[in-house]
């Protein structure tokens, strides 16, 4: 049976104490959020953006993993055109985010800007406590938590762009710790999968493969065509558990 705390509406709602609900169970993402914002600032000025250019990027494209890569590649001078579908490509998994949370978040013409705020850690949270909270306080709560969150990955990139370098100068290996700041994230995010046989051998199908592509020059594609093999790997390949005789 339902608990009446999780699914009855309150007598006194209020959209902004929902709202900051949402802001305060998103704080502890910001323990894989500043440092990763601010490993972004300091690459994107080492790449020639200027501090601005590095918020912008953050602000209008807002994934971490994309936006990474769309430096990268502009600073490597490839075609603008080869950026966007890379940077698409990366964010394709959006697609499945989107329609598991729809199910459990109100009707409202304002959800197709508020999916801007829509990101990983975003989504783990709200897929853990949106079933939790009334129908009532679902778009206050998630419009508090992912607004929050977007504002703190702004604010980490200006700071990382204008306090990076001075930083690094002072402590050196800094600077070689920050770029890492990104894989280790989605590290311990995918970590606790390697104990399922089938994501395992996905998972590292899709390392070996980007591995293999990056040795033959094929640096710009390896990221997605590894991704694919390895969704590939994961949907084509099941186990079948024996059972065990007395």
């Amino acid at each position: 049976m339902n608990s009446p705390v999780d699914h009855q509406i309150p007598d006194h709602h209020s959209p902004v104490r929902s709202a900051l609900q949402g802001v305060r169970e998103a704080i502890p993402l910001l323990g894989g959020y500043v440092p990763v914002a601010l490993s972004f600032g300091l690459v994107a000025t080492q790449a020639g953006f200027t501090t601005w250019e590095a918020a912008a990027i953050s602000a209008l494209i807002y994934a971490g993993a994309s936006q990474f890569l769309f430096v990268g590649m502009i600073a490597a001078g490839s075609p603008l055109w080869l950026v966007v579908i890379l940077t698409l490509l990366i964010n394709i998994r959006h697609v499945v985010y989107g329609p598991n949370l729809a199910a459990l978040l109100p009707r409202s013409r304002h959800w197709p800007w508020l999916m801007h705020g829509l990101t990983d850690q975003v989504f783990a949270l709200a897929l853990t406590r949106l079933p939790q909270l009334p129908d009532v306080k679902r778009f206050s709560w998630f419009l508090g938590a992912s607004l929050f969150a977007w504002a703190a990955w702004v604010v980490g990139t200006i700071v990382g762009a204008m306090a990076g370098e001075a930083v690094t100068a002072r402590w050196p290996l800094l600077g070689e710790v920050m770029p890492f700041a990104l894989p280790a994230l989605f590290l311990t995010m995918v970590a606790p999968r390697f104990t399922d046989k089938r994501w395992a051998l996905a998972m590292l199908v899709t390392i070996m493969a980007a591995l293999a592509f990056t040795l033959y020059g094929l640096s710009n594609v390896a990221i997605p065509l590894a991704a694919a093999l390895g969704a590939l790997c994961f949907y084509s390949i099941t186990f079948t558990h024996r059972s065990r005789r007395l």
